[in-house]
């Protein structure tokens, strides 16, 4: 079975990801997926990473509805522009993106892009037989009613409601230029035709930090400095080569304008490496001028390599000027100036359900002898799981103890069902750190047999020990074999 066949058999056995949701229900609805019990796990472990991560970099969290007024969103552009291409088969009356049927589409206009699905004679992917009818733009805004008639809309992203707290944000941060926020939650997007698994969704979760800045600030940015001999892989419009340059030399050697704005794609790309990425599989590339929306000055996303989908972005970065706080202020006739100045707005843009996946790939291991998850320390969705040697003896109750204990502050599970080698074997399946065993000595000396993952390897450790050495291994403080 090839890898990415492994990760979606994986995922639905062992219930990290179920769906289309409801299943039950006519097969789910397209584009909506549950999370199970160690998918939940995992997607907490990356929500938990990516908070401490942005939190280390002085960025404030905030929470916002999902719900907003029409105006925000004529406002935002949303209304106007925030649409798809769409056609239709003729003959099984599928509907598809056009950006799906033609590669490299430089110019979204319905007319042109009709007659170029007539001249190459795209056949519907659905059928493999029809041709499509005409081509209509389609906004993926989602809309509900609030109270008796007024109509809302859900939002498409977590950024525009952060925006919109400027004004408090700025008296928040006592009016000091720049400062940090981010927010995680929910968006909404109506895609046409779904696809790609949890990598394109309906309904999905953000976390995007927002660095409110002025001109200023653009290329005098301290932090820039404290982080300059920091490689990032950068791939620029144009080429296919990615090129190792330090933070410091990104701005000199014209792969970026600003200084500020090259910090937040080491900020994305460190928190990256944080999550566990194999930084062989990661690159930064930079948005094909077609790509960018009239108002940015700069987009990168950062990509990984998947064995499935190719490269896929995970997190994107973009440099939105002083567009959205201007509109803002234009419909709101709220003042937005600081030192007679609109600021600028740096971005960036994770995707939660994607980054899980994409980890969750990233650490099968490709093992003949066994079926395993490698994660880095700390990022297993468990952390501990806790066997007795056998029930009966007293083994159980101690092992029951220790699980009631542990599970306080680790994420542990424990499992008295089968031999020992079937449950490590359960385990290593799931990524599970480690494995301890109570045995019968257990009983009389208080050691317990702890096994690490990777190894395989055993020590025998004190009970009264294993708090404070699984505080250090799961932190990376303590290597598994230093323990003696």
């Amino acid at each position: 079975m090839k890898i990415e066949d492994k990760v979606l058999d994986l995922a639905k056995r062992r219930g990290f990801i179920w769906g289309p949701s409801p299943n039950i229900y006519d097969g789910g609805l397209r584009g909506f997926y549950d999370w199970g019990p160690l998918g939940k796990l995992l997607k907490n472990k990356v929500e938990n990473v990516l908070r401490k991560g942005f939190s280390g970099f002085s960025f404030w969290e905030v929470e916002c509805p999902t719900v907003m007024p029409q105006k925000v969103w004529e406002a935002s552009g949303h209304l106007d522009s925030f649409v798809d291409y769409v056609t239709k088969c003729i003959k099984c009356g599928a509907s598809h993106r056009v950006d799906h049927l033609i590669e490299d589409i430089d110019d979204f206009n319905e007319e042109k892009l009709s007659k170029l699905l007539i001249e190459k004679d795209i056949k519907c992917p659905s059928c493999n037989k029809g041709g499509f009818g005409s081509v209509e733009p389609v906004n993926l805004m989602m809309s509900t009613v609030v109270g008796i008639d007024e109509e809302v809309f859900l939002r498409p992203e977590t950024a525009t409601t952060t925006y919109l707290l400027f004004p408090e944000l700025y008296r928040f941060f006592r009016t000091k230029m720049p400062f940090g926020v981010f927010q995680l939650g929910k968006a909404y997007r109506n895609e046409i035709s779904p696809r790609q698994s949890v990598f394109r969704t309906r309904e999905f979760t953000q976390m995007e930090a927002q660095l409110f800045l002025l001109k200023e600030h653009f290329n005098d940015y301290e932090k820039f400095n404290d982080y300059s001999e920091n490689e990032l892989p950068l791939m620029k419009f144009g080429s296919d080569k990615i090129e190792y340059i330090k933070l410091g030399e990104s701005v000199e050697k014209k792969f970026m304008k600003k200084e500020s704005y090259a910090f937040m794609n080491y900020v994305a790309y460190k928190l990256m490496l944080d999550m566990g990425f194999d930084k062989t599989k990661l690159r930064i590339r930079q948005h094909d001028p077609s790509e960018l929306a009239f108002y940015a000055e700069d987009a990168w996303d950062i990509e990984i390599n998947t064995e499935r989908y190719g490269w896929m972005e995970i997190c994107g970065v973009h440099d939105r000027q002083d567009y959205d706080l201007k509109r803002h202020a234009e419909f709101s006739k709220t003042k937005m100036e600081v030192q007679g100045e609109i600021p600028t707005i740096l971005e960036i843009a994770f995707g939660l359900e994607r980054s899980a996946y994409a980890l969750l790939e990233n650490s099968l291991v490709d093992d003949d002898k066994r079926d395993w998850l490698k994660f880095k320390p700390g990022m297993a969705p468990i952390d501990v799981a806790i066997f007795p040697l056998m029930k009966k003896d007293g083994m159980g109750d101690l092992a029951k103890e220790l699980f009631s204990d542990l599970d306080k502050e680790f994420a542990c599970i424990y499992d008295d069902s089968g031999s020992i080698g079937r449950r490590y074997r359960r385990m290593d399946e799931v990524g599970t750190s480690f494995c301890i065993t109570v045995d019968h000595a257990s009983l009389t000396d208080g050691d317990v047999t702890l096994r690490e993952i990777s190894s395989m390897n055993q020590v025998r450790v004190k009970v009264s020990e294993l708090k404070n050495i699984f505080r250090e291994l799961l932190s990376g403080d303590l290597k598994f074999e230093d323990l003696k």
